[in-house]
């Protein structure tokens, strides 16, 4: 009896152990810790970039140059991401590819900007054609400006404009300076032409009288917009010349008044204007025609000041305008004999465009001569002296000698002669290259 219920209990015993799942030893169910462990990860957060590197296979990139999808997910940029513009790197490289392949007769012509009738030796040129092509073909000058006679009807300034820049892209790779006076009041070649309808623009000795720099740079809005329309990208305004004299008639009405910091606001202002509509401006006539006595449009013109004088009146709004990043500043034929000793007007003289504006006061954008043809100069200098002296002295570009052809072969026949340094040369070009160039982007 006792060795029957000690059978029935192992029996019962031995049961137990084939179906207890607790006492089981299924290989295929993982240990209780290693459970635990995953289920901790899964539930809180994902697994550290440690337990996955010691999970996971490590894919090398096949020689097609392939990547995992996890690789090409991290790399590939956001939708709104925008592409980066050009470094100033690739802007240098750019100039020095310019530089390289354009000839030094090709460097000098960019050097000038020229009346379209000097390019076609003709009285009135109302239309870029054939002729046009050719003298563009033949020396690639840097830009036309353009007066009353040139500009009839909206439509055909538009078609002549752009058939010059298609020359001039054609030729060369780059656009061509389309230039204009264009201040508004007196001095205007399309406001107040009846042909167009642009809204009417007084003389800037209005805008400066309201001390309303907001009204400034409405006005430049206004003239940067239609001239843009129209196919212009240059303007010879503001006018910077602070009126220190009120008895001077040469810039009387055309600037925007006596007070230095005044007319250097409102010189910026309508710089502003022009430039957010894709149109240069140029700060004039340096270093300041408010006090000059004479014109120099008929000849000789001169002011009595020192250099200290200029620098706490006159200068001031060309300092600005330095700041603002004026892309031109013209020279103006003033003689200034207690700054430089002599009578050598602004725009020949080395000291002032060379250790004035540029070492002192730290410009470093395109310095443009005053028109060449203008008495004082045309009565003293021949075409090829002014364009030569003036390169000497630091400018980088000749606006309209009175005689072109003799003005180009000057320069030309000064660098062949060593009396103009070919680095001198690219130097001006380099400047020119930097604006053009931000034209086409």
């Amino acid at each position: 009896m006792k060795a029957k219920k000690i059978l029935s209990i192992l029996t019962l015993c031995f049961l137990c152990l084939l179906t207890c799942p607790g006492c089981g030893t299924d290989k295929g169910r993982k240990a209780p810790s290693e459970t635990a462990e995953m289920s901790q990860n899964s539930a809180d957060e994902e697994p550290s970039e440690t337990s996955k590197s010691s999970n996971l296979i490590t894919i090398i990139p096949s020689d097609d140059g392939q990547t995992s999808s996890n690789q090409k997910k991290e790399k590939s940029p956001s939708k709104s991401e925008k592409p980066s513009p050009p470094s100033e790197i690739d802007k240098d490289s750019q100039i020095e590819e310019y530089l390289e392949k354009l000839s030094l007769e090709e460097k000098i012509a960019q050097m000038f900007i020229i009346l379209p009738e000097a390019a076609v030796n003709t009285d009135i040129v109302t239309e870029a054609g054939p002729m046009t092509e050719e003298a563009i073909q033949n020396i690639p000058v840097g830009g036309f400006i353009y007066m009353e006679q040139n500009l009839q009807t909206p439509e055909q300034v538009r078609s002549m404009l752009d058939a010059v820049q298609k020359y001039s892209m054609d030729r060369t790779g780059l656009p061509m300076f389309t230039c204009i006076d264009e201040e508004g009041g007196t001095v205007a070649r399309i406001n107040g032409n009846m042909n167009f309808n642009v809204p009417y623009i007084g003389n800037m000795s209005e805008v400066g009288a309201s001390q309303n720099t907001d009204e400034a740079y409405q006005t430049g809005q206004t003239l940067g917009s239609y001239l843009s329309e129209l196919g212009f990208n240059v303007d010879f305004a503001p006018v910077a010349d602070v009126l220190s004299d009120p008895a001077n008639q040469v810039v009387k009405d055309r600037s925007f008044g006596s007070d230095p910091d005044l007319t250097a606001e409102m010189s910026a202002a309508l710089l502003k204007g022009l430039q957010e509509n894709g149109v240069r401006g140029a700060f004039k006539h340096y270093p300041g025609h408010g006090a000059t006595e004479g014109d120099t449009h008929e000849g000789y013109s001169y002011t009595s000041k020192s250099l200290g004088d200029l620098l706490t009146c006159e200068l001031i709004p060309f300092e600005r305008g330095i700041q603002e990043g004026v892309d031109f500043i013209m020279a103006g034929h003033i003689s200034l004999p207690n700054v430089i000793g002599d009578d050598t007007p602004a725009s020949l003289s080395y000291k002032m465009l060379s250790e004035i504006l540029r070492d002192q006061m730290d410009y470093d954008g395109i310095i443009i001569t005053d028109a060449m043809n203008m008495g004082a100069i045309a009565q003293t200098y021949s075409s090829a002296d002014a364009a030569v002296k003036s390169i000497q002295a630091g400018a980088d570009i000749i606006l309209m000698p009175a005689d072109f052809t003799a003005a180009y072969q000057g320069v030309l026949d000064a660098v062949n002669n060593q009396l103009i340094p070919a680095d001198r040369i690219d130097d001006s070009v380099t400047r020119i290259l930097k604006v053009k160039l931000s034209m086409t982007h």
